[in-house]
């Protein structure tokens, strides 16, 4: 976590490479850091950017001793992603839904590019949602839309999962307060990714077999394991959609982002990293077309029509579904490369 007061102190891997006089290829081949007296990382284990305080590497590498971080928790201190979860006792996947709640959105700040929250918001929405203060709507008059925000249906939901592993749609309807559309599409959404988490720390398992363990009942375990199935996938494609995001952060056509899958109709996953660099607002990536420009940066992916994208500014990069960052940064940077349409059609794996 980066403490209370020391933000100004963050350092990244490419500022550490620069303070050690060494590229950062080779910062990353060599990995210095991992040293037994380098001081410790003040990101979260398994974070995907790596973060230092400054002062105490700027003393490492002058060869004084390393000052100590303060180690009494404060409301001011920065949490990432994985340590807000923690805070919680839920998944980052989790974090991820309730991020968006507007107790937390609004004190969410990046960090050299990471996102943080403040230990004092993620402990007192924890405190709202431990007493019922935030319980939300606790039925659904008929005839009415879904009474809770988009943005909170999944953590609500998580939460009867998390009580029973067993809950029906029935339930979810009568006590988040959704219709019977947005209820089937959230339960087995949630049970795919509990069973996907589930196999990613356990690989010897198999869904079958992880399905048993979470206690889903053999009546909804298909849906479940068919949810897995595409969230595995989207698991699976999510760094390479992360890696082309960051080249083309490194091109100067875009500012530091995190990639998020999309689930389409049918369970088709698409992706938009959102451009700054040029004139086209967003790249899209939908893993029946591959790479295509969009007209829009607010909605870049748009509505499923069953069709690919077609009309003015939007241009399919490249024939591959997953081409190289490079081919696809040459593509985006030179008009005459491209398509209207794609010239392949990739069929989407089925769950």
């Amino acid at each position: 976590m980066i403490r209370a007061g020391r933000r100004k102190y963050v350092q990244n891997s490419s500022e550490l490479a620069a303070a050690m006089g060494i590229s950062i290829g080779t910062f990353r081949n060599t990995q210095p850091y991992t040293a037994e007296d380098f001081p410790p990382l003040i990101s979260s284990e398994g974070a995907r950017v790596k973060l230092w305080d400054s002062e105490q590497t700027a003393a490492r590498l002058d060869g004084r001793p390393v000052p100590a971080l303060p180690d009494k928790d404060d409301d001011q201190d920065l949490l990432d992603r994985n340590e807000a979860a923690a805070l919680l006792k839920v998944t980052p996947k989790t974090w991820d839904d309730y991020k968006r709640h507007p107790q937390i959105a609004p004190h969410l700040t990046k960090v050299k590019g990471v996102e943080h929250c403040p230990r004092g918001i993620v402990q007192a929405f924890k405190k709202s949602r431990d007493t019922g203060a935030d319980a939300g709507p606790k039925g659904r008059p008929k005839g009415s839309g879904d009474m809770v925000p988009r943005d909170e249906i999944s953590a609500r939901v998580g939460e009867l999962l998390d009580d029973d592993p067993g809950v029906t749609l029935a339930i979810v309807q009568e006590r988040v307060g959704l219709s019977y559309a947005a209820a089937a599409r959230a339960l087995p959404r949630l049970r795919g990714e509990r069973i996907a988490d589930l196999l990613h720390a356990e690989p010897d398992l198999t869904p079958e077999d992880a399905a048993a363990r979470l206690g889903y009942p053999p009546a909804v375990q298909r849906t479940a394991l068919a949810s897995a199935a595409t969230e595995l996938r989207a698991r699976q494609v999510q760094p390479y959609l992360q890696r082309v995001a960051d080249v083309l952060v490194g091109a100067g056509q875009a500012e530091q982002q995190d990639v998020r899958v999309q689930r389409l109709e049918a369970d088709v996953l698409a992706a938009a990293v959102l451009l700054s660099g040029s004139g086209t607002p967003a790249l899209v990536w939908d893993e029946r077309y591959g790479w295509r420009t969009a007209v829009s940066r607010r909605h870049p992916i748009g509505k499923e029509s069953g069709t690919p994208p077609g009309g003015d500014g939007i241009r399919y990069l490249s024939e591959d579904q997953q081409p190289e960052p490079t081919e696809l940064l040459a593509a985006l940077t030179d008009g005459r490369r491209g398509s209207r349409q794609p010239k392949t059609i990739h069929p989407p794996v089925l769950s």
